[in-house]
């Protein structure tokens, strides 16, 4: 019974890493961009929620998903199209300014303390089900996670949008010469992400309670870290990734020596730079390894 209860709380966690690790799988494989700056979407719309705490649960998930989408498409717009053609340095640079620049404007406009918020506390309670207790949130994290994923996957197969990026994330040159409009993949790529970021936050805030100008740091490392062990540039292995990386993250808190918990993220990363050894393209590599333009 423990270990099913491990199971699901493995599968609830990898759920959200595999949402955050999309959002940066996504932005890579058709730009081969490195966006460090999703964190901050994911604050973005965390501080949404906490500004308009009080209004209908509509409006604050409405404001919070356009706010994190409208910041992506300015981001692309302001940060990256003009350094398109620059090398994938220049752009990991830009993505860090940004980075900070947004932390920066969050941390003057509310300061460096940790706000609560009331976000969705029903999600807290639990249920039994035959000698589990599963919150709320974690069987709401799991469906809201497959539906998301099962809407993406009948996206990129049956729209012309979707077609179009998954011909850019095979080869962007390519692509570009059979028609494919390059600044409305990349801003559709940018838009999606901005979603998924602002899905995670909605987790963030309900499970924690609270926001603050670096919710997102922690998370988009766990992201990062999860489309290198899936493959950067696959979509599939950033969310196979994420899944795996929530298992073991459990699995380590589960098992670990109780002196030895505190470490357990010393203990992920370590794993993760033994699993490099091993298999440095990832276990979903993707083929278009070529350079964007």
């Amino acid at each position: 019974m423990i270990v099913l209860q491990n199971l699901i709380d493995a599968v609830s966690l990898g759920a959200v890493y595999a949402l955050a690790a999309l959002g940066i799988g996504l932005i890579f494989s058709v730009m081969r961009l490195i966006n460090f700056a999703h964190g901050e979407l994911i604050m973005v719309g965390g501080f949404t929620l906490y500004t308009l705490a009080g209004q209908p649960l509509l409006v604050m998930i409405l404001a919070a998903l356009l706010t994190s989408t409208v910041l992506a498409l300015g981001m692309e717009r302001v940060a990256f199209r003009t350094l398109r053609k620059a090398s994938p340095a220049t752009l990991l640079i830009s993505s860090f300014a940004v980075s900070y620049l947004i932390q920066h404007i969050v941390l003057l406009a509310f300061g460096s303390r940790a706000m609560g918020v009331a976000f969705l506390p029903e999600l807290g309670t639990a249920i039994d089900l035959g000698g589990l207790r599963i919150p709320l949130l974690q069987l709401v994290t799991i469906a809201v996670t497959l539906v998301l994923m099962a809407g993406l996957v009948a996206f990129f197969r049956l729209s012309e949008t979707g077609l179009q990026m998954r011909a850019a994330a095979e080869d962007f040159t390519m692509a570009r010469l059979v028609g494919v409009k390059a600044n409305r993949v990349i801003a559709f790529a940018f838009a999606i992400s901005g979603v998924l970021a602002s899905i995670v936050s909605f987790y963030l805030v309900a499970q924690t309670g609270s926001v603050s100008y670096k919710m997102g740091v922690s998370m988009v490392l766990i992201a990062f870290v999860s489309s290198v062990i899936g493959g950067m540039g696959s979509i599939a292995g950033a969310a196979l990734g994420g899944f795996l990386v929530g298992i073991v993250s459990v699995s380590l808190q589960a098992y670990l020596p109780v002196d030895l918990r505190p470490y357990r993220d010393a203990f992920v990363f370590l794993l993760f730079v033994l699993f490099l050894f091993w298999r440095p393209d990832g276990l979903l590599a993707s083929r278009a390894d070529r350079d964007r333009v």
